[in-house]
């Protein structure tokens, strides 16, 4: 048993971005997380196509990419020819969520379904059988550095509940610092999204001294 990390490009800094993912790929880290978002179902805009290309250029590890757009299905194949290994989607801006986890699935991607921290499991049950990835947003989306909402824990709890039934992979996103792994990882998380607590202090030991901790020895 291991965390699975995936740093957070919009964390990254932009003015070295050849040298952020330089430096990610050498600590071996899991995914590249990429946030795309197109200032209406977030209000901020990020990581368009060229960075998906520049880290395909400069990296083989794989990306996840995190939709925070209106309409999804009309991007994801677009996606997913630029690289994208796992995909997710929010039900709340897509008419046919069902329909897009479906053809996320068809087009060889890890369908996911990204949860915000006011959405109750209640209102997307339905969707997780179809899913193979779920992110419990842990802050409002949109941009990095916000502090941690303590009130999704218990819905994180649940899903790690329901992790165990459908099959799917639990991620969190969200001011994740290495103390918040300590305490998410019991509840059946197993992927973190990282952005501040990486890039603003030493990259390399903060994951070393992670994936070192004496809970995934057991």
């Amino acid at each position: 048993m291991r965390p699975i990390l995936r740093p957070s490009i919009l964390a990254a800094d932009h003015g070295d971005i050849i040298g952020e993912i330089r430096k990610m790929t050498d600590a071996k880290v899991d995914y590249f997380h990429i946030d795309v978002m197109d200032g209406d179902f977030v209000p901020n805009f990020g990581c368009g196509t060229e960075l998906l290309k520049a880290i395909k250029r400069n990296s083989n590890i794989p990306m996840d990419v995190h939709l925070m757009i209106r309409q999804p299905a009309r991007h994801i194949k677009l996606f997913r020819d630029l690289g994208a290994e796992i995909i997710y989607i929010h039900a709340e801006a897509d008419c046919h969520t069902a329909r897009t986890l479906a053809m996320i699935k068809e087009m060889g991607a890890a369908p996911g379904l990204a949860i915000n921290p006011g959405t109750s499991i209640e209102t997307i049950s339905e969707l997780l059988p179809l899913c193979e990835q779920v992110l419990a947003m842990t802050v409002n989306p949109g941009f990095s550095g916000q502090p941690f909402l303590d009130f999704t824990l218990g819905k994180i709890k649940r899903l790690g509940e329901l992790s165990k039934k459908y099959g799917f992979d639990l991620c969190v996103d969200g001011n994740i610092t290495p103390e918040k792994v300590r305490i998410l990882a019991p509840m059946g998380v197993t992927s973190f999204v990282m952005g501040t607590a990486l890039f603003q202090g030493n990259f390399i030991e903060t994951i070393r001294n992670i994936r070192a901790d004496d809970y995934w020895k057991d």
